[in-house]
């Protein structure tokens, strides 16, 4: 689990993330960027019911998704906010897949 600093819990920050922010999408996660004026990258990551109406599949893709983030922060670039959106196609993805997705959005977004 990410530590409440890496975390964005204020619905405002989220929805100026989601509103304002440069995005990458592909069949199994989008993500958004914004530049933050802290110096701490801050994360959010949104499995919505959606992807499945079981709440523990849905825990399961998000705290996978937190431990690859967690794994990368060292390598990431600081001062973003990120908001991570696990779409339908990652109910049926594992844990590299995952990871090979979100590491591309990184580097698409030139963050990695």
């Amino acid at each position: 689990m990410l530590k409440k600093i890496h975390r964005i819990t204020k619905t405002k920050e989220i929805d100026a993330v989601f509103k304002n922010g440069r995005s990458s999408f592909d069949n199994i996660l989008g993500v958004k960027i914004l530049p933050a004026e802290n110096k701490i990258s801050r994360f959010v990551v949104v499995v919505s019911t959606k992807v499945s109406k079981k709440a523990t599949l849905r825990n399961k893709i998000k705290r996978r998704l937190q431990e690859i983030i967690r794994l990368n922060l060292p390598k990431l670039k600081p001062s973003f906010n990120f908001f991570i959106l696990a779409l339908p196609a990652s109910k049926d993805s594992g844990y590299h897949e995952l990871k090979k997705s979100l590491l591309s959005h990184f580097k698409r977004l030139g963050v990695l």
